[in-house]
């Protein structure tokens, strides 16, 4: 017989992101989707019992298991990224559920940089919303594949076709003009389990799958060994023991693509060249190894490499630059200004930078570009021109999420300040006009 775990690691894992407007039913569906689904544990849903019963309700409030916060308790929203992790025989899962304000936009980038798949809920009674065309613009900014538009509360509005096909037509028309390469629309009910784990004996209209059917079924990509080859150094082995007393490798997680012992490699941002002479993975040398594993090449050369170099294919070596241009969401509290020093930390390098220049600032309301906005503060999401002191070697996003990413941070105090993604905003758009800077006074 199979065992479970083995069951499990032959199943893909699936990461997804949950978004909404407040009071659009978003906890309850993940705690829906965690209770039908047999992913909650007997103490966890006792506990729920047992607060639900302390606040005067009949029924388990399926929303407090995600909303842990005693805060979230108490106003019944969700305010941080709560991340579940839980499994099916099809797949796993790694789910982050997002706030639905504002003000935590920062927060709804965070949940959805790594998602594969977003679900964005609707009320039914509402239909969309300012709130709802933000989370569209925020997924297809941070290029996520696939969106589910779940349209909740169908109970309310009596389970009518025409009310989910209204919204549905709406939002699908909004997300593919921002290039959104994909929207399944659900008609759900959270509350009562309507096409969430199970289909709906209310709705014989609906002939598509449930969401947890859905998320089991869509298809999903981490085949990343056709990408660009990319090899960020994290760590440099050298033993000097007796054993190995010439053994130098560079150990790290490859980012993307696949490095082959003999093929020749530029170490960047150098340019020097070599050729891969050996490769372990875990204690053993293999001919080949791809993303997402972490292994450790080992050159015929002896090449001054350490932390933060890039190891690239020769015959693929990426563009080197010190001027990043870019879109970022503000995470901070305190104001993003020009003409302020930064550290841009990318893949497993960090180096100085200033603030060049802040051109636009980007209203997800209606996809419009305020010129010139002088500062980014929290939640604020704009075009950055920023100059580094060394040259990087980025992708842009839409080719890599993870070599065409970045963070900016405080060098002060180590705060993060942005999170960057190099590159064209949206798939559909246009790049933000150039705005030109005065190098007067530039370090570097």
């Amino acid at each position: 017989m199979t065992s479970t775990t083995e069951q499990l690691s032959a199943t893909t894992l699936l990461r997804f992101a949950t978004a909404g407007s407040v009071d659009d039913g978003k906890s309850t569906l993940v705690g829906r989707l965690l209770h039908d689904s047999k992913s909650v544990l007997a103490d966890q849903l006792e506990a729920v019992e047992a607060a639900s019963i302390k606040r005067g309700q009949e029924a388990p409030d399926l929303a407090l298991l995600t909303d842990g916060l005693r805060a979230e308790r108490e106003q019944g929203i969700t305010i941080d990224v709560a991340y579940r992790y839980f499994a099916t025989p099809r797949r796993r899962f790694i789910l982050a559920d997002t706030p639905g304000h504002v003000q935590y936009t920062r927060n709804m980038v965070t949940g959805a940089s790594t998602a594969e798949l977003t679900v964005i809920l609707v009320d039914a009674r509402n239909g969309v919303v300012e709130q709802t065309r933000r989370h569209a613009a925020l997924a297809a900014l941070l290029r996520v594949p696939h969106a589910v538009l779940a349209v909740n509360k169908m109970d309310l509005v009596g389970y009518e076709e025409s009310v989910f096909a209204a919204i549905a037509e709406e939002f699908t028309a909004y997300a593919t003009e921002l290039g959104v390469p994909e929207v399944t629309a659900i008609p759900i009910s959270a509350l009562a389990g309507d096409n969430v784990v199970e289909p709906s004996a209310h709705m014989d209209w609906y002939g598509g799958p449930t969401v947890l059917e859905h998320l089991e079924t869509v298809p999903v990509s981490h085949d990343l060994t056709g990408c660009h080859a990319r090899f960020p150094v994290q760590y440099v082995i050298r033993p000097q023991t007796a054993e190995h007393p010439d053994y130098r490798g560079y150990a790290g997680q490859i980012a993307a693509g696949t490095f082959r012992v003999g093929e020749q490699v530029t170490v960047l941002p150098s340019g020097r060249t070599s050729t891969i002479t050996g490769i372990d993975l875990l204690g053993e040398p293999v001919d080949v190894a791809w993303t997402p594993q972490s292994v450790t090449l080992l050159l015929a050369d002896d090449i001054d490499i350490s932390r933060g170099d890039l190891i690239v294919p020769a015959s693929d070596v990426p563009a080197t630059t010190q001027d990043v241009e870019a879109t970022v969401c503000h995470v901070a509290d305190q104001p993003l200004t020009v003409g302020q020093r930064v550290l841009l930390k990318h893949t497993t390098r960090t180096v100085k930078a200033i603030v060049k220049d802040i051109p636009s600032k980007l209203t997800l309301d209606d996809l419009s570009q305020h010129p010139a906005p002088g500062q980014l503060v929290a939640n604020d999401i704009g075009r950055v021109r920023v100059r580094t002191a060394e040259p990087l070697a980025l992708d842009a996003y839409a080719d890599s999420r993870r070599t065409g990413s970045f963070l900016l941070i405080d060098p002060a105090d180590g705060t993060t300040l942005a999170a960057g993604m190099a590159g064209e905003a949206f798939a559909a758009a246009k790049a933000a006009p150039a705005v030109e800077g005065d190098d007067e006074g530039w370090d570097f």
